[in-house]
């Protein structure tokens, strides 16, 4: 996002402020829906089962649970910007392989990793191979053990972005159809997909429908389907 536009927004309200966010305001704002849709995600788990441990994400910031013990830990995301509902669903919070969590911009290509052991932030901006005259930034992120990459979707352009573990670079895989309004992604059982050998496939949810996201066989493009995952994703 342009200096220009990211101040316009910030004066507006409408972006949660550098390094924190307004937690009366952007809890309010989260809470307003904009269309007569289902409400999309108010806020983000994901659960690291080898560590016992859980980390949450919403208005109110990043937290670390540990399963074991009371209490909650607070992670502060230096720089973190994000446009408040119902201009975007919530950035997005996925747990990568080693067990780090990366959070995501939804309106910029950055992304924030927590390291697994000492919490601490690392601030990673993308190099797109496409779409550099965009303002891109993820609304939903999975990490897939089988094509060793995260996935982001992007609310405002319906794009689908494959990025590499170190986070640092990040490809627009071609789809059949955009899929606008992305809100979460997940990754498709393997042992319930048909047996086509092709790559795992994924679940996209927006505010109203539910997605599939079927790979080519060289998982270099996909196909959308217009009708939800019928099977649990993992």
């Amino acid at each position: 996002m342009s200096n220009g536009i990211a101040t316009a927004f910030i004066l507006a309200g409408l972006i949660a402020p550098l390094g924190g966010c307004d937690i009366g305001a952007a809890s309010r704002q989260a809470q307003v829906p904009s269309t007569n849709a289902p409400l999309a995600p108010q806020a983000r788990y994901q659960v690291d089962s080898v560590r016992n441990r859980a980390w949450s994400l919403s208005p109110e910031g990043v937290f670390l649970l540990e399963l074991s013990k009371p209490g909650k830990i607070a992670v502060s995301l230096p720089e973190w910007v994000w446009v408040r509902e119902p201009y975007g669903c919530l950035p997005d919070l996925a747990v990568g392989p080693r067990g780090e969590a990366v959070i995501t911009s939804n309106v910029l290509p950055m992304l924030w990793r927590i390291d697994p052991d000492t919490l601490a932030v690392s601030v990673h901006r993308l190099a797109l191979d496409a779409d550099n005259d965009k303002d891109v930034g993820f609304s939903a992120l999975v990490y897939s053990r089988e094509h060793e990459a995260f996935f982001a979707a992007s609310y405002s352009h319906g794009s689908l972005w494959r990025i590499d573990p170190q986070l640092v670079t990040g490809q627009k895989v071609p789809l059949s159809a955009s899929i606008p309004e992305a809100c979460e992604l997940a990754v498709r059982q393997r042992s319930l997909q048909p047996k086509t050998g092709k790559p795992a496939g994924l679940c996209l949810r927006t505010r109203r429908d539910g997605w599939t996201i079927d790979f080519s066989p060289d998982g270099r493009s996909a196909h959308v389907g217009a009708a939800p995952c019928t099977d649990r994703p993992s």
